[in-house]
């Protein structure tokens, strides 16, 4: 007798024997019981996860002599659908007979009474293969069936099927199996054969599977044929060209205290090996993604490609912005290979990329002070001449006023990756840190930000101004074309911020770079800025900009410092000023040019200019 692969001599007799689809086995079992069986049902999901085996299963109970424990599998009627020669048990593949002229030959044998068994039973798989044509000829016999017919559908793809047909099923949706389910499933039957696997090796098994039990099966039949009685991890990886996840940690850690060398070397092999560099950065993403979740949740039971260990040791202190990072990086390569002529390649762009983007990470945090250190001097203000000739200065508004629950920065805005708490400040010190308010002068240098003069600008935050500019904020792209071309310049210039803080006499946007920020607070454009806002957008307040990712340190210690009671006080920001000047010059020009012809037309003796107080 020819050999019978694995999946088929193991294929569930019984509903107890099916892996995974509890929900469906037990509504079905107690449909039979209760004599409530429909006319026609609808099996759809993923490949391999048992949808050929529930119906067959169905079919059995429905014309099992034993109702009490169908299926029984030792009736006249159990043996011969098991054995596939029942002649009321129909199996149809749509695949290959999808015309309307096979849909209406099966219609003229529908009436035709069940020759043994209750029930006359087909299955047509993959029925999403049909035309519509031959949808449309099932219809009605769909709908209104012989009482003594039972159509079960199984389909992969539910989306393709008409949804005239789909109203008149029974619906069933099967879920990928577990890998827990699929390591148990597969391990009961490698000890009917006495045949030895690692565990590594299964946990290997089910991932290739993804969900599958056909797969598992079929997979775990491809290894006991090369490697016989005694199945290893290495086995799996040489046959399907993957690494085991060991490889993919060190490979991580390489890049983490950037050995690029080794990891260039270790790219090369794999390579030479014929392994699947596309599944590897799969991989690596996925491990990845758990060890953020990780972070967050601390749930073990969430872990499947990796376990408890092996997450922390990926972890070590790396924070989840810096993975998220990693994990963008490898994504955006997935979506390159589609294109690439040499995916090794751009494999090893990634990796680079994934160094350089740690770098980036540290120099940030190590530009960033410390939450709990003295903060940086603010920009001085230079005296005005007004008040060294004792003018009075203009009053300048205070937003010392506002208590900290009525700053707009809360958890319950913030992206989740801002809320992990920062560290206690050092008790060892002894010293009061005194937090002055800073006074902005318009004519500071270049440079990004203060650290601590952006965080006094949220502390002195108000969601409802905020609100209100940012309605008179989406004004900018409608003067994107304007025909000033000052205009127009500014307006694209500040179309891509984001208000994230408003003051009584600011603006606080974020930007994507830091180039861009420079810009925006640049002395030179202050005024040009100043007025832009003002005459088109109807604010009247200074415009400070930061990038993305200092806003996200800032507000991630904000919330840590405005549990800990030690937000600094507000910014002191001086109102805008506009200068009239230029409006003024523009407007004497065409009044003296009317005086003028009116000189020209009635003469300087009938021309009386008088003049409003």
């Amino acid at each position: 007798m020819s050999y019978k692969a694995l999946y088929r001599t193991y294929r569930p007799s019984s509903f107890e024997e099916v892996v995974g689809q509890q929900h469906i086995v037990t509504t079905l079992k107690n449909a039979v019981k209760q004599n409530k069986i429909a006319h026609a049902y609808l099996f759809c999901g993923p490949r391999g996860t048992g949808k050929t085996t529930i119906a067959k299963l169905l079919a059995k109970a429905v014309n099992c002599e034993d109702q009490q424990n169908a299926p029984c599998n030792q009736c006249r009627s159990c043996l011969a659908i098991q054995q596939g020669n029942h002649p009321d048990i129909v199996e149809i593949d749509a695949a290959s007979n999808n015309g309307v002229d096979e849909v209406r030959e099966l219609i003229e044998k529908v009436k035709y009474a069940p020759l043994e068994g209750r029930y006359k039973v087909y299955i047509i798989d993959e029925v999403h293969m049909m035309s519509s044509g031959a949808f449309n000829a099932l219809l009605k016999t769909l709908e209104e069936p012989p009482s003594h017919v039972i159509f079960i559908l199984a389909t992969t793809e539910p989306q393709k099927v008409l949804p005239t047909i789909i109203s008149r099923c029974q619906r069933y949706d099967f879920s990928k199996v577990g890998q827990n389910e699929i390591i148990t499933r597969v391990r009961c039957v490698l000890e009917q054969e006495h045949i030895e696997c690692e565990d590594e090796a299964l946990r290997l098994v089910a991932q290739l599977a993804d969900g599958g039990m056909r797969d598992a099966l079929s997979i775990m039949d491809q290894c006991i044929a090369y490697a016989q009685n005694h199945i290893t991890a290495a086995h799996v990886n040489e046959i399907y060209g993957i690494t085991t996840v060991s490889e993919k940690i060190e490979m991580l850690q390489w890049i983490f205290q950037h050995q690029a060398q080794s990891l260039l070397e270790k790219i090369r092999v794999l390579n030479e090996k014929g392994v699947d560099i596309k599944r590897l950065t799969s991989d690596l993403i996925e491990i990845l993604k758990e060890c953020v979740i990780f972070i967050y949740t601390q749930d073990v039971t969430l872990l499947n490609k990796i376990n408890e260990t092996e997450a922390n040791a990926i972890i070590n202190g790396k924070s989840s912005r810096d993975l998220l990072a990693l994990i963008d990086i490898l994504m955006e390569t997935l979506e390159k290979y589609r294109t690439a002529s040499s995916a090794a390649s751009y494999f090893e762009v990634a990796v680079l990329k994934m160094m350089a983007e740690l770098d980036q990470s540290q120099r940030t945090a190590a530009v960033i002070p410390p939450v709990y250190s003295q903060p940086a001097a603010a920009p001085s203000i230079p005296a005005s001449p007004q008040a060294s000739a004792g003018k009075p200065q203009p009053e300048v508004q205070s937003e010392s006023t506002l208590m900290p629950e009525e700053v707009d920065l809360t958890e319950d805005t913030l992206p989740l990756e801002m809320m992990s708490p920062l560290p206690a400040p050092p008790e060892e010190t002894g010293r009061v840190i005194q937090e002055k308010p800073v006074e902005v002068h318009p004519e500071f240098e270049i440079q990004p930000l203060d650290y601590e003069f952006v965080m006094q600008l949220l502390a002195g935050a108000n969601k409802e101004m905020r609100m209100k500019d940012e309605n008179q904020w989406k004004l900018i792209d409608q003067k994107c074309r304007d025909r000033d071309l000052n205009c127009a310049r500014i307006a694209n210039l500040l179309r891509n911020g984001r208000i994230v803080a408003c003051g009584e006499n600011y603006i606080l946007i974020c930007v994507s770079y830091q180039a861009l920020a420079n810009q925006i607070n640049d002395p030179a454009m202050k005024s040009q800025i100043n007025r832009f806002c003002y005459e088109n957008l109807e604010i009247r307040k200074q415009l400070f900009a930061i990038t993305q990712e200092q806003f996200k340190i800032e507000t991630n210690d904000f919330l840590a410092r405005s549990r800990s009671g030690t937000l600094p006080e507000p910014a002191h920001v001086a109102p805008v000023e506009i200068c009239e000047e230029a409006g003024n010059a523009e407007k004497t020009e065409p009044e003296q040019g009317v005086v003028e012809k009116l000189y020209d037309l009635f003469g300087t003796e009938n021309v009386e200019i008088i003049e409003e107080e």
